[in-house]
């Protein structure tokens, strides 16, 4: 079975590499042939010496590996997509963090102005690369894996349901599997044990039930304030605010719950994450040295160890400035959902993951092609989402205002409408003047 990545020379691709090593399935639904494709031939060959180390140094079978800056050889006769691209590169993303701070808005890559930027830049390039998966590996599986996740599940699955192929892209995210751990783990129950309710759109979601042998034990770790503080959501959150809420957050609505602490936060660090990012890898890509895979592998555990302990520095930093636990610092988990997702659509076993995915009629207000963050069934098929049953008011009215600028953001990057620009920016809610989202634009050079 061949794999094949899209921005295969990014920095996470040895985890999805190392989830592959791990595999013990049947050999016959295993990946065989790692395709890796980037625009960038220096980081593609980077990788490839990080995972040659990781290949030798573990047991059994490992794929082949091959690499290519042509798209369509990457594509033709693959069976699955992973679609993992930053248009743009870590330039692009710290433009999209210091264009709306200047403006007193929230500097973040996916969430607010940020991430309306990132998918302005991005759409045009998925969409493209939906069509060429369309013309030359139209019976590919795509996960998508290409923040800012939701929308772009939305574009690409379009490219691919007008041309008949039906829904075969699957977005994926690894904050709702996190949570959801970190709450078994805090119950002290198995995660593997537990069904999760969750709802939501991509860096939007609620956790509304943990449920172990029929039973939802969520409302005991909610009424336990120190049991509720003692994992990554709860100390974000705090205890009181997660009370009143009934339910558990993905981290990522720290940024509307608490938005002018966050704000704050980022505007007074001596850098932006993407500032950090771009100056940790750019070290990183400049000194792995080609002729020593051990070496190059060590600098990439290195580089990722640092990057997982400063995840989401600024907002840990406005909450107390506690660090990460140990086991949050493993890193993956996109890795692991992508890995179980791909093993129940090649070998039919069935299972529940929570992905992005078509609604269908699983969230009631919402329409059948929306692309929202829920629990799915997941056999040869595909996925198809459960029903959420009715969302909580507040919930939901997040929801709806999140869906309409996503649907603005496809629609101006699709045909170039500045005023559906403004309106996906102007609609959001961290976003809080017309005016102000008309200078962000002329700032970002959208026209």
């Amino acid at each position: 079975m061949r794999l094949t990545v899209l921005g295969g020379g990014g920095f996470r691709v040895p985890l999805v590499h190392r989830a592959l090593l791990d595999d013990r399935g049947d050999p016959a639904g295993r990946v065989s042939e790692l395709v890796l494709h980037d625009t960038d031939r220096q980081r593609l060959d980077a990788i490839r010496v990080v995972l040659a180390h990781q290949a030798a140094h573990h047991p059994g079978p490992a794929p082949t590996v091959r690499t290519t800056t042509d798209l369509d050889e990457a594509l033709r006769g693959t069976d699955f997509v992973f679609s993992a691209i930053r248009v743009g590169g870590p330039a692009g993303r710290t433009r999209d963090e210091r264009v709306p701070l200047a403006e007193g808005l929230l500097g973040q890559e996916t969430v607010g102005a940020g991430g309306v930027l990132y998918g302005l830049r991005t759409l045009p390039v998925a969409v493209h690369i939906a069509e060429r998966i369309a013309a030359v590996a139209p019976h590919a599986w795509v996960i998508n894996f290409t923040n800012p996740a939701g929308m772009v599940t939305e574009a690409m699955s379009r490219v691919l349901r007008d041309r008949g192929f039906g829904d075969r892209v699957i977005g994926i995210c690894d904050s709702p599997v996190g949570l959801c751990r970190r709450a078994a783990r805090a119950l002290a129950v198995d995660p593997d044990r537990a069904d999760y309710d969750y709802v939501g759109l991509n860096h939007l979601g609620w956790l509304r039930r943990v449920v172990v042998d029929g039973h939802d034990l969520l409302p005991g770790l909610l009424a336990d304030s120190e049991r509720l503080e003692s994992f990554e959501e709860g100390r974000l959150f705090g205890a009181p605010w997660l009370q009143t809420l009934g339910a558990l957050p993905n981290e990522y609505l720290h940024y509307y719950y608490f938005h002018r602490e966050a704000v704050a936060a980022v505007r007074d660090a001596a850098r932006t994450r993407g500032e950090f990012l771009h100056a940790q890898q750019d070290r990183f890509y400049a000194q792995v040295p080609a002729d020593d895979p051990a070496g190059a592998y060590a600098a990439w555990e290195r580089t990722r160890l640092e990057r997982e302990e400063t995840y989401m520095a600024e907002s840990r930093e406005a909450t107390g400035g506690w660090q990460r636990d140990a086991c949050d610092l493993e890193g993956g988990g996109y890795d692991r959902v992508a890995l179980a997702l791909m093993r129940a659509i090649a070998r039919n076993e069935r299972t529940t993951l929570i992905l992005n995915v078509p609604n269908r009629t699983a969230v009631p207000a919402l329409d059948a092609e929306a692309v929202v963050e829920v629990p799915c069934l997941v056999d040869a098929g595909g996925a198809r989402p459960l029903s959420t049953g009715a969302v909580a008011p507040d919930q939901l009215g997040l929801m709806l205002a999140l869906k309409a600028v996503e649907r603005s953001t496809i629609e101006a990057a699709a045909d170039g409408s500045r005023s559906a620009a403004v309106r996906a920016l102007a609609l959001h809610p961290l976003v809080d003047s017309v005016r102000v989202a008309e200078r962000v634009l002329d700032a970002a050079g959208v026209r």
